[in-house]
């Protein structure tokens, strides 16, 4: 276990998202590493400072009730490009029939069937 000092030394990746009009504007961070961890503010300069703050507050208080601090682990660093994936039988079978008719790996044709499904700067919602 680190000490409270290390904690806070450790480089938390954020997500900083701008909000609209409708949701007060300006700009809104969490951490998602440190579940609940959040703070906005109205420029991006002031949100990342005022998360900031949030991050050390998060820290100090999981710290001082004995809660488990995760490490960082969602920044890209961390990622090695490694998935594994437990699909039926038959659907196995069917990916690589595919793949057989493009003349490509099951690997290059997985890539090239989840590029497709990415969705760049666009939240998917599943409830339509």
């Amino acid at each position: 276990m680190l000490s409270l000092e290390e904690y806070k030394k450790l480089d938390y990746p954020n997500k900083i998202e701008k909000l609209s009009p409708e949701e007060g504007g300006g700009y809104y961070i969490t951490y998602p590493d440190l579940p609940g961890c959040l703070s906005d503010g109205e420029t991006i300069e002031e949100a990342i400072r005022m998360g900031e703050d949030a991050r050390i507050c998060w820290i100090e208080t999981a710290f001082e009730q004995g809660k488990e601090i995760p490490e960082p682990f969602s920044h890209i660093d961390s990622f090695k490009g490694r998935i594994t994936v437990r699909v039926p039988k038959t659907m196995h079978k069917e990916l690589i029939a595919e793949a057989d008719e493009e003349g490509i790996s099951l690997n290059q044709y997985l890539i090239y069937i989840l590029s497709k499904g990415m969705k760049s700067k666009h939240r998917i919602d599943i409830d339509k």
